[in-house]
């Protein structure tokens, strides 16, 4: 498993055996079940989460106890209410497994002193941030730019296998569509 972190890590800095043994003491491994809330809204959010086996989803239930959800992760992705993690608030999200899970979670006091210690890893988690933030740029664009059939086929080719692990209830509650609309859309496709 932690071969995995590994790889992710090396795909934007180089690490010797000894930088990543350091790396790596800073992060907790644990496992998950599926169904299993990793953070509940009004949680404090000790974590982020590195997916290295598994998938789990970030949520927001309303008012009239409708989900919608903002984002999945599957392997290599990471994962937690950012805004309650960074700032040390309480969450405002749900983060839930959809399938049995194996995380390696860091501490933002853990991630701090490893940027403070470490110029490889603040660079690791400069672009790693940038790239997240650019996907959530292009998810909010595509929201207001584009039709569900365009954010369905948006979907489908950027993540392929992700239409196989969850129900199309979970699709069409990340595209904002009703699971009639989604079927209409797969019969379209």
């Amino acid at each position: 498993m932690k071969h995995t972190l590994r790889i992710q890590i090396e795909e934007i800095v180089s690490l010797t055996d000894d930088e990543f043994e350091f790396v790596l003491s800073h992060f907790q491994p644990k496992k998950f079940k599926k169904h299993q809330i990793i953070i509940h809204e009004g949680d404090n959010v000790p974590y982020d989460f590195f997916v290295a086996n598994g998938l789990m989803k970030v949520s927001r239930v309303d008012m009239d106890g409708k989900e919608h959800i903002v984002q999945f992760a599957m392997e290599n992705w990471w994962i937690t209410d950012a805004q309650a993690y960074h700032n040390r608030a309480k969450a405002t999200l749900i983060v839930d497994c959809l399938e049995d899970t194996d995380v390696f979670a860091l501490s933002l006091e853990n991630r701090e002193k490893l940027c403070r210690e470490m110029q490889k890893m603040e660079y690791f988690f400069l672009k790693k941030t940038t790239a997240g933030y650019i996907a959530l740029q292009k998810r909010i664009l595509c929201f207001i730019s584009s039709n569900a059939h365009e954010r369905y086929n948006n979907l489908v080719s950027l993540y392929p296998g992700l239409m196989q692990r969850v129900s199309k209830s979970m699709i069409a509650s990340y595209l904002g569509v009703t699971r009639e609309t989604l079927s209409r859309l797969n019969a379209t496709v």
